[in-house]
């Protein structure tokens, strides 16, 4: 969109930007590994394996191992846009400064729409947990999850970021006990006891045949969903040159190397057809091993909650930093950018926070699933889109950190991005076109009122700016 087709406005700078503050240097690089983790380690505990039930596990490992591939493609190129531009806008900025407001929009909102909906998963596959332990779950710990964490949040970013930090490790260590026991058991018979049916390419390996490739993408990104939000911290990270690419980096490795052990010796050791379905598929693998009334069952399961309330209470950030850096530069209604005096975003808190809860009741984790990776796919593939534009556009802007590979990377990430947009619609149509008509009157409302009302001033704003110079 042309420039002289959006309306800035003009700011008392001082008042406006003082109510919309969030607190420097509470975040280091560890921290970052940490918060990058706790995004995502729900994924390890319940929702991959869905794909199991699409792809078979054949299908599932090698739409695993692309996953995996483009996602650190493109923990390279953010390190490097994350460095360039350190805001809390994350891949929104990036795309502002590649492509305008209405690029920054569209790749904002995609973002908006991911991390509104994981949580809505997350909270179903915890009542699911809760259960499983203690018979309770349902509206009731779904109401608890989001009370009990946005008030968390509320206190401020460093307070909640520790608190994540020992959540996530709590969570790391049911990771590695579940590793310990599953690792005698493991017979890669187990691995490809579903039936092969009969479309193309079918055979133990890809019981679901070529297709199920495909159709198992969209729960292959759930091991990874929301690692590209550590950028998001930016505004907050002690220097960002060095922790940004530090905690992106560091926090992928670490999920690559769970996700491959997790998928190899849940379903090597319980079997892939066993655990296809369950909600709760870790504990459910130790029961099938070890026996109903285990004390190692009941341990994952116990601690297991720690993986999806780490991720639940982190993805509880990134959508508040989100909406925060949206609302502040006028996309977004600007009272959601206010914050209170712990330099806490209060309504980009707790009003996603009351429309996840809403989505939560469905019960249908799968099916969040695929909106969340809806978003996120559409975010990825605009975000690379914007690495792209950049190394051609502006070779001379800084770059603290250079990703390897350059652009070549980054269009490695990008062809898979759009794959994995595409695979979504092939598992779920219906639920793949609901989460578009919410993409589409977010953009309508773009079109119709937020492009006349930006602010002038905000460090994307102004970063654009002197380019258009």
């Amino acid at each position: 969109m042309k420039s002289s087709e959006i309306k800035l406005q003009a700011t008392d700078s001082s008042d406006y930007f003082a109510k919309r503050q969030l607190k420097q240097g509470a975040v280091g690089w560890l921290l970052l590994v940490g918060l990058g983790v706790s995004y995502v380690i729900s994924g390890d505990f319940a929702g991959w394996n869905f794909g199991l039930a699409q792809g078979g596990w054949g299908g599932m490992f090698i739409a695993t191992a692309i996953v995996a591939l483009m996602y650190l493609c493109m923990s390279l190129a953010m390190s490097e846009m994350s460095t360039m531009l350190p805001t809390a806008g994350g891949g929104y900025s990036f795309a502002r400064i590649a492509f305008g407001p209405l690029g920054g929009y569209l790749t904002g909102t995609a973002i908006l729409i991911e991390y509104a909906i994981a949580p809505a998963a997350i909270a179903v596959f915890i009542g699911a947990y809760c259960e499983s332990l203690f018979g309770i779950g349902g509206w009731i710990i779904y109401l608890l999850c989001y009370v009990i964490f946005i008030t968390i949040h509320l206190k401020g970013a460093g307070e909640a970021l520790k608190i994540m930090f020992g959540i996530t490790s709590v969570a790391c260590i049911a990771l590695f006990v579940f590793i310990v026991a599953m690792f005698p058991h493991f017979d890669s018979k187990n691995l490809f006891n579903i039936a092969a049916g009969t479309q193309t390419g079918a055979s133990s390996f890809l019981p679901m045949g070529y297709l199920g490739i495909w159709a198992a993408v969209p729960y292959a990104i759930w091991f990874f969903l929301a690692v590209e939000g550590v950028p998001l911290a930016a505004e907050e990270v002690k220097n960002p040159a060095q922790a940004l690419p530090r905690g992106l980096i560091g926090a992928m490795l670490i999920l690559a190397a769970f996700a491959m052990l997790i998928l190899f010796l849940s379903a090597g050791a319980a079997g892939a057809e066993q655990i296809k379905n369950s909600g709760a598929p870790l504990v459910d693998a130790l029961k099938i091993v070890y026996g109903q009334h285990t004390a190692l069952a009941s341990f994952v399961n116990f601690v297991g909650l720690a993986g999806l309330v780490a991720s639940f209470f982190s993805i509880i950030y990134a959508y508040s930093r989100q909406i925060f850096a949206l609302s502040r530069a006028g996309y977004l209604p600007q009272k959601l950018s206010l914050t209170n005096r712990n330099k806490a975003p209060t309504l980009a808190i707790i009003v996603p926070g009351m429309i996840g809860f809403i989505l939560s009741l469905t019960g249908e984790g799968d099916l969040l699933i695929l909106m969340a990776v809806f978003g996120a796919t559409i975010s990825y593939v605009l975000m690379m889109l914007s690495h792209i534009r950049l190394r051609w556009k502006r070779p001379d802007l800084a770059r603290p950190y250079r990703t390897p590979g350059g652009v070549l990377t980054s269009s490695v990430a990008l062809l898979l991005a759009a794959i994995a947009v595409v695979a979504g619609l092939m598992v779920n149509p219906k639920v793949w076109l609901l989460a578009a008509v919410i993409y589409g009157v977010f953009i309508v409302y773009f079109l119709v009122y937020s492009r006349h009302h930006l602010v002038a001033g905000t460090p994307e704003q102004e970063f654009a700016r002197i380019d258009d110079q």
